[in-house]
């Protein structure tokens, strides 16, 4: 009986995909050694630069199998700093992102994909001012390694634009998308 219980628990594990585990990271913000970045159109003339200082997330990652990586996110949009007081109460107030109302933003990625030139494709859902709506991130691997403090590090850089109208948001002038910049480097738990 045990003989065929072995048997059979060692045919069906021959049976099963090969499952591959992908190292989980902790998104480094107390280091600073991360940031979302904003780059918006002002009237047409020129562009306005911004970061959001408080967010936090997560990301899985199998450089062996990169389909079974994930990111998420959680920014605190009422800490939107664009290095200006009045204009960040301005892009704060319900005339923009109404921060008041809708204090926070996520990102949820759906799938991953290695594209041929090495880069990423970081799909998933992104809701912000009350709208969720799928977008794509394009992102590269920068390294990862051993870091001073006895910990391993992955990093990884992204763009994406996005379309305000989209997620109901005003437009000023002509200007009607945001551009996000992303660096994300984590501490593997």
């Amino acid at each position: 009986m045990k003989k065929t219980l072995m048997t059979l628990g060692l045919g069906v594990a021959m049976t099963l995909p090969t499952l591959s585990f992908a190292d989980t990271y902790v998104i480094d913000t107390n280091g600073a050694h991360a940031s979302v970045n904003f780059k918006v159109p002002h009237l047409g003339y020129s562009f306005i630069k911004g970061r959001f200082n408080d967010f936090s997330g997560q990301f899985s990652y199998d450089p062996e199998n990169v389909t079974e990586s994930m990111v998420e996110v959680v920014v605190d949009t009422t800490s939107l700093d664009s290095n200006h007081a009045e204009r960040d109460k301005h892009l704060r107030s319900g005339d923009f992102i109404n921060a008041s109302k809708f204090s926070t933003a996520t990102f949820k990625s759906t799938s991953v994909e290695q594209n041929a030139d090495g880069s990423l494709t970081v799909n998933g859902d992104l809701t912000l001012h009350g709208k969720t709506n799928p977008i794509a991130i394009n992102a590269n691997f920068v390294g990862a390694g051993n870091d001073p403090w006895g910990g391993y590090r992955a990093g990884f850089e992204g763009t994406t634009r996005l379309e305000l109208a989209d997620y109901d948001i005003a437009v000023m002038g002509p200007s009607s998308y945001v551009d996000l910049e992303l660096h994300v480097e984590g501490v593997k738990q």
